[in-house]
């Protein structure tokens, strides 16, 4: 066990300022004084979205950057579709037809929706018209009205391509932003997307620094409007990483193993296993200018006059659905929705998991708060490993989640993103910080915003162990330090999709082949 002496709270702020290599001690201490956090990933996290996996929300990222113009940007980033396959022909994974997927710009106090942008996709199934070029033939991708290899998005030979459109609410305002914008194709391998691909290994490559060394692609499906706004729509490669199986098997020994060094803390070798190596998602995301966002003051540690706002995902179905004619209702509803990602996959019961996804943060105070306050997860940590974690009064779990939005402070300059210089998985822990627009320190990833690569169950373990009094610090991790694939640096930051027929499980399962 790892512990270190906590600062008192009067000299928190110069503490860190002039002793960044300490910033360890005080990791999850913030918490009680109020910092919101986003942590980890809700791929399962409730019973009637289980049954709807196009609609399924996965993952929210939100971080200041800035374009190479100079100008200070919003990057929104929201993953759907837990577990996509990546060689999962003939159809591949798409966007629903009938569901809104929305992104919230909401009050970072109330949890109140202030802006929200809608994504709505066009036909996932067409028989005939735009979106196929070609019925009578069983391939989506490499044969249209011709053979051959994807060269441009929409192409002869990408037989089906789905497009959409992006509006903007402000109240009972609506803007529509863009039509017909076209989503790329999946990664079906190298024979048929070729750009995606090695083209020695046939696996995907990524990690581009800028626009121009994305794969053609995404480029051309990388859209800056008239509005300001620059959209994405797409596969990608799901950034989350965890030993999710392990954490729910009672909290199987492998995730605290440590074969290396007690002093690096339990759970931080690198010997679990990542339950999502090798998966796809769906995507959609935006870049907004700061200069089209509001701002709003609260109140954090080391933020004692922060400015920014809240963040969340949505995703909406018509009221009404008949099949197989597909008449459905103009009336949407909310069938799912995510702030900070571990909230209702691990804190909220079974009871009311759906009832979160039905409703909006504003209500979280009163409907949810009991379950940051009293985590059953303790419990079962305390179970299983005969600790002494609180259960029960956990003013600093609530003071995360309630209510459900990620915060962005927007007075920083843009953060560092993974493969940059001096990122840290671990954010602030690690030394990663940003001042502020009032000059002092704060994290440059979650708890302000959440960033691809932040290690999100590690602080997310180590907030639960340690708190709510945080007079030792107790560091706790799933042993998987890394995601399996190389983020982009540019927008959008989600890594290249995988290979159909070279994704990481099908590499594993050649080795094995071949080894034995």
């Amino acid at each position: 066990m790892k512990t270190h002496s906590t600062p008192s709270q009067g000299l928190l702020r110069p503490w860190l300022k002039t002793r960044p290599g300490r910033l360890l001690a005080v990791a999850t201490s913030l918490l009680t004084l109020g910092i919101p956090q986003a942590q980890a990933s809700s791929h399962s996290d409730a019973p009637l979205i289980k049954q709807d996996p196009q609609v399924n929300l996965t993952d929210v990222y939100a971080f200041v950057r800035q374009r190479p113009s100079g100008e200070k940007v919003l990057v929104v980033e929201v993953s759907v579709r837990p577990f996509s396959e990546p060689g999962d022909g003939v159809i591949y994974d798409r966007f629903a037809d009938d569901a809104l997927y929305c992104i919230h710009i909401a009050h970072p106090v109330t949890g109140v929706t202030i802006q929200r942008y809608n994504f709505r996709f066009s036909d996932m199934n067409p028989v005939k018209g735009p979106s196929l070029k070609n019925p009578d033939t069983i391939l989506s991708y490499g044969r249209g009205t011709e053979v051959g290899p994807i060269v441009n998005v929409g192409d002869a030979r990408q037989n089906y391509t789905q497009t959409y459109t992006i509006s903007r609410n402000v109240g009972e305002r609506v803007t529509t932003l863009g039509r017909n914008l076209m989503v790329p194709p999946p990664n079906v391998g190298a024979r048929t997307t070729p750009a995606y691909n090695d083209a020695e290994t046939g696996r995907a490559i990524s990690g581009a620094t800028s626009r121009e060394t994305l794969d053609s692609y995404t480029q051309e499906t990388t859209y800056d409007l008239p509005s300001g706004v620059t959209v994405f729509a797409g596969p990608r490669e799901d950034g989350f990483y965890a030993d999710t199986a392990g954490i729910f098997d009672l909290l199987d020994s492998r995730i605290l193993d440590n074969t290396g060094s007690l002093a690096d803390g339990l759970g931080q070798d690198g010997n679990g296993v990542d339950g999502f190596k090798g998966f796809n998602v769906l995507h959609y995301g935006i870049v907004i200018p700061l200069s089209q966002l509001p701002s709003f003051a609260y109140t954090g540690a080391l933020q004692p006059a922060a400015t920014g706002v809240g963040v969340f995902a949505s995703v909406r179905r018509p009221q009404a659905i008949l099949y197989p004619s597909r008449t459905s209702s103009s009336a949407f509803v909310q069938v799912n929705r995510l702030g900070n990602p571990l909230f209702n996959e691990v804190l909220v019961s079974l009871g009311s998991k759906d009832l979160y996804n039905r409703t909006l943060p504003n209500t979280d105070k009163s409907t949810f708060a009991r379950f940051a306050e009293n985590p059953e997860v303790a419990v079962l940590i305390n179970t299983v490993f005969g600790t002494g974690f609180a259960t029960t009064g956990r003013a600093d779990l609530r003071a995360v989640y309630i209510p459900d939005v990620i915060r962005v402070n927007t007075t920083t300059g843009p953060v560092r993103v993974a493969g940059d210089e001096g990122f840290s998985r671990l954010s602030f822990i690690g030394g990663d910080t940003i001042a502020d627009g009032n000059g002092n320190m704060i994290p440059s990833g979650w708890p302000n915003g959440r960033r691809f690569g932040d290690d999100v169950v590690d602080i997310a373990l180590t907030a639960v162990a340690s708190g709510p009094t945080f007079e030792t610090i107790t560091v706790v991790g799933d042993n998987i330090p890394s995601n399996d694939q190389v983020y982009n640096r540019t927008f959008p930051y989600a890594a290249t999709p995988h290979s159909g027929t070279r994704n990481e499980k099908d590499s594993m399962r050649i080795w094995k082949a071949t080894t034995n």
